[in-house]
């Protein structure tokens, strides 16, 4: 396994890492707060091809592996730019998975429609705390033994609830819109768990990006900020708390990286190593911001600083999917088996 970029690969991340410089900082961000999306700029990227790049070639997409777009994930989180592209990709390459039955749908999100995916199965019909639902034209969710789509216009998309990262999240009644069922039973099952494996690991590298973004803001501030006559990223203390953050990170983006290529290449193992990377990348990420955010010292908090943008995407980006804890057993699940299964 050679996780070393190729050239295609560092010229997609170039290139996206030059557009959301140009595009994207702090201000602008804060600037679609608290809906947390901006629809010029994610009509750029619908027009760069970013979601559809990892739909296969066959079925009009670009045909990037999930290694590819963890790459993109990276940059992406380091700008927490305010649209929803985990979501997108991984609903237009579900989409492209269930074969014709979605099609008309895939077609749709290629020419840029949005889509997005329920992380958690339906309950009484309805989706909970589903990521870009209150900007999406398309849901995908897990309802019984179906998996359906239902279409929201501008005029019937719910509400945003309002949570720490600012993201367009809501709830979707999933009775109340156009409604297809794209698969059912174990095909269903199976369709399902692989967009999930792929939103935990693109979310992986997100949090990797996010963290790295956040240790540079932390290094620059602690080398401009003075105490006693020097700077702050003298003292010690401090430089030991960055050389550990930027250690687990370094490890975190490794991990992150190997999870999408397992999954690329059908490891028998995907399942526990992404699930390892995403904890790994969440803790990474939001241990980072933290510091980062605490020497800032009161700084931090403010919402003129950047930081605290870092600090609340990375608690948030990490728990919508669950509890930390759930994910966890999950690793020790797909390792050794359910317990009490021996």
């Amino acid at each position: 396994m050679d996780l070393s970029l190729t050239e295609d690969q560092q010229t997609i991340t170039e290139l996206f890492a030059s557009f959301f410089a140009k595009e994207c900082d702090g201000e602008f961000v804060r600037e679609a707060e608290p809906l947390g999306h901006h629809d010029e700029l994610w009509a750029k990227l619908i027009e760069m091809g970013m979601v559809s790049m990892g739909v296969p070639a066959d079925a009009g997409g670009g045909g990037l592996g999930l290694l590819d777009l963890a790459l993109v994930a990276e940059v992406y989180g380091s700008s927490i730019a305010p649209v929803p592209f985990v979501e997108a990709v991984v609903a237009a390459r579900l989409l492209a998975a269930v074969g014709s039955s979605g099609s008309e749908l895939l077609a749709s999100v290629v020419d840029g429609s949005t889509a997005t995916i329920a992380l958690r199965p339906a309950v009484d019909r309805s989706a909970r705390l589903v990521p870009a639902a209150a900007v999406a034209d398309i849901v995908i969710a897990l309802d019984g033994d179906e998996l359906v789509a239902v279409s929201q216009g501008a005029s019937n998309r719910p509400t945003a609830v309002k949570n720490l990262g600012s993201g367009p999240v809501a709830n979707v009644d999933l009775t109340l819109s156009a409604r297809q069922v794209l698969a059912v039973g174990n095909e269903a099952q199976q369709l399902y768990a692989t967009a999930l494996l792929e939103w935990k690991a693109l979310t992986a590298s997100a949090l990797v990006g996010l963290g790295r973004e956040a240790l540079r803001i932390g290094l620059q501030y602690v080398m401009e900020r003075h105490q006693f006559g020097v700077p702050i990223g003298s003292f010690q203390s401090v430089q030991h708390r960055f050389a550990d953050d930027a250690t687990a990170l370094d490890a975190a983006g490794l991990l992150a990286r190997k999870a999408a290529w397992s999954v690329d290449e059908g490891e028998p193992d995907a399942v526990a190593l992404v699930s390892q990377g995403f904890i790994f990348a969440s803790e990474g990420a939001q241990r980072t911001a933290g510091d980062s955010l605490h020497f800032h010292g009161g700084y931090g908090f403010m919402l003129e600083y950047d930081i605290q943008l870092y600090y609340r995407r990375a608690k948030a980006w990490s728990i919508i999917w669950d509890d930390p804890r759930r994910e966890l057993a999950r690793v020790a699940d797909a390792l050794y088996g359910p317990v009490g299964a021996a």
